[in-house]
């Protein structure tokens, strides 16, 4: 893979970075505050395609070759000292003609896992996997750690109260009705249903980046629909409820919430918390 493969490689890469960087793309991949880094990281991507790039289309410009041949330079070395150059051959004393020369067949090619460099370069440009959902959700424990209780502070004004997810958890296992008591809260998230044919709200935290999301999961009960589809994202108000079960997977507990009111909404446009 020559100089100028490679810098066409990193042009392409760059311009994959800032162009997931640039819209909301990059927010399936990582956490929202990263994007000033990626923007970066996709500026100096392109610096160093440009600084590849500018010698070999300045020698091609000026009609020079942009490297040269070490076999090639290693004759005419020679030729210009006097010496015949081995793999020329050799005058014969018996004939005076040359005998054939020694040829080295071994080649200097490039191996071939070298062009596997281009395959993240175009799982940017062309493939935009969704967020992680009800699949992944389902197959990792709950990220809701048992912790000893902590007190909280008073809910924000507002009926309902609008809470993340991860908020409402918290305060319903580590603070139960002192935290929450018999206010409506309203909370935002995707269906995904247990093994036990269990409905839950979940909704992906990630401390960096998409690879260690986890989910935190909510069981509903209560007035629900008959039919709720898998990956569907809805908003739902209801109250705090003292029942209390374990993840099937980790054994974290969650809690519940009895449900007042469910509509579907559009996925957000960040969808981890």
């Amino acid at each position: 893979m020559n100089r100028a493969v490679q810098g066409v490689i990193l042009l392409l890469l760059g311009g994959a970075v800032l162009r997931i960087s640039l819209t909301d793309m990059y927010l399936r991949y990582v956490r929202d505050g990263l994007r000033p880094f990626l923007i970066a990281s996709g500026l100096v991507l392109l610096a160093v395609s440009a600084a590849t790039l500018w010698p070999e289309l300045v020698h091609r410009k000026a009609g020079q070759p942009t490297h040269r041949d070490p076999e090639q330079s290693r004759g005419q070395d020679m030729e210009r000292s006097g010496h015949r150059n081995p793999e020329q051959g050799q005058v014969d004393p018996g004939t005076g003609y040359d005998r054939p020369a020694q040829h080295n067949h071994h080649s200097h090619r490039e191996p071939v896992v070298s062009w596997l460099l281009l395959l993240p370069v175009l799982a940017l440009l062309l493939v935009a996997p969704p967020a992680l959902g009800s699949d992944a959700a389902s197959r990792t424990g709950s990220a809701l750690s048992t912790r000893a209780a902590s007190d909280f502070p008073p809910l924000p004004a507002g009926d309902p109260v609008v809470l993340s997810v991860l908020d409402y958890a918290t305060r319903a296992v580590f603070g139960g009705d002192r935290s929450l008591g018999n206010r409506r809260v309203q909370l935002s998230g995707f269906i995904m249903r247990g093994g036990d044919g269990q409905i839950y709200l979940a909704r992906m935290i990630m401390t960096c980046c998409a690879a260690d999301a986890r989910p935190i999961k909510v069981a509903l009960m209560g007035n629900l629909p008959d039919r709720l589809a898998m990956d569907s994202w809805v908003e739902v108000i209801g109250r705090y409820s003292p029942d209390i079960t374990e993840d099937e997977i980790n054994g974290e507990a969650i809690p519940f919430l009895e449900v007042e009111q469910i509509r579907t909404i559009p996925a957000p446009r960040n969808q981890y918390e």
